[in-house]
């Protein structure tokens, strides 16, 4: 932390209960050059990775399926999601950590993924940053049903579906994961972009 317009005040541990929730209050220079004090709320549950597994010839992509209790409390009728396949870093590094939930979630043993870019999803309220990856898939890759793991409680269903399918999705709202459709958009210019 090198901001020299900003100076931390203290902060307020509010719940450490599954990830950390903060009160951070700071002093922040305007560009008047005067102080202002100001507070935030800031949640810390570790940086995650994402993949986007494509395969050209079949023009497919693999996405999952799971609950999500946030979105079943802010509208989202049935709490269903569809999504790239992701997890939190934990103690792992981007790759290790991609190449694991890959295999975890969808079934697919991927080798060689490749890195795209690093994006702080809500950066007014979440510290979390995302690496994206993305990975090209065969059906010989497929070394189990994927699905999660039981005991994170995840019940995960695998999607193989038509690349331009998940674009109209995108235009229904039946896929409104924003990890999701930055990759599925990422790949329509750079992947797909033929078809």
């Amino acid at each position: 932390m090198s901001n020299s317009k900003v100076k931390i005040t203290s902060v307020e541990k509010l719940s450490d209960n599954w990830y950390q929730l903060d009160k951070v209050n700071f002093e922040y220079q305007l560009k008047t050059g005067k102080w202002q004090s100001q507070s935030r709320e800031c949640y810390d549950r570790g940086d995650g990775a994402a993949i986007l597994l494509y395969n050209l010839a079949k023009k497919t992509v693999i996405l999952t399926k799971q609950f999500r209790m946030p979105t079943y409390l802010n509208e989202n009728l049935d709490g269903m999601m569809i999504e790239v396949c992701a997890g939190l870093l934990d103690a792992d590094d981007a790759l290790t950590c991609i190449k694991k939930e890959a295999e975890e979630e969808t079934g697919f043993k991927i080798n060689n993924p490749t890195k795209l870019f690093e994006i702080y999803s809500t950066p007014g309220a979440v510290t979390e940053k995302i690496h994206y990856f993305i990975a090209e898939y065969s059906d010989e890759m497929k070394v189990n049903e994927g699905g999660g793991l039981e005991e994170e409680t995840e019940e995960i269903e695998v999607l193989e579906l038509d690349f331009k399918q998940t674009l109209n999705m995108i235009s229904t709202g039946e896929i409104c994961d924003a990890k999701s459709i930055i990759l599925l958009q990422y790949a329509q210019i750079n992947i797909f972009n033929e078809i």
